[in-house]
């Protein structure tokens, strides 16, 4: 899934959008998505400027966005514009490494449970082999319309 398709799935836009490219996706199961972190970065002018690191809240935020895109996987439900994912809670959230410019982020996310428009998911970002962060995730699928 390019940046194109992306773009239909998600409501995020710059500076929050923070998934590239769909590597591989399983639907119903799990997914592998790239963000491409830059110095270009908006939060890196204060985070930190000696010492450019991706804010934790940002690969949770990207790990999100990535199970959004899982659970819009299904055809059915990613054609229907009217309706969004919200993030809902985090368990055991760690952070392993400093995801600093010029890494690639490749965040792996499976589904854990789905009932009633309730997801949880098992996530993890890695860069190269080490990860950076895993999660647990909990996500919404509402109606806004």
């Amino acid at each position: 899934m390019d940046i194109h398709q992306i773009l239909k799935k998600l409501p995020h836009r710059y500076p929050i959008l923070l998934v590239d490219r769909v590597l591989s996706v399983d639907p119903g199961k799990s997914i592998r998505a790239l963000k491409n972190v830059t110095i270009n970065e908006p939060y890196f002018v204060g985070h930190f400027p000696h010492r450019p690191v991706m804010p934790g809240v940002l690969m949770l935020e990207a790990m999100a966005q990535t199970a959004g895109l899982l659970a819009f996987a299904d055809e059915s439900k990613g054609s229907d514009t009217n309706s969004v994912i919200y993030f809902a809670g985090i368990d055991g959230a760690r952070f392993k490494r400093p995801v600093e410019p010029g890494d690639q982020l490749v965040m792996d996310v499976e589904i854990l449970r789905h009932k009633a428009g309730i997801y949880k998911f098992k996530g993890t970002a890695r860069v190269g082999e080490e990860i950076a962060c895993e999660a647990e995730l909990m996500c919404t699928m509402r109606s806004v319309a």
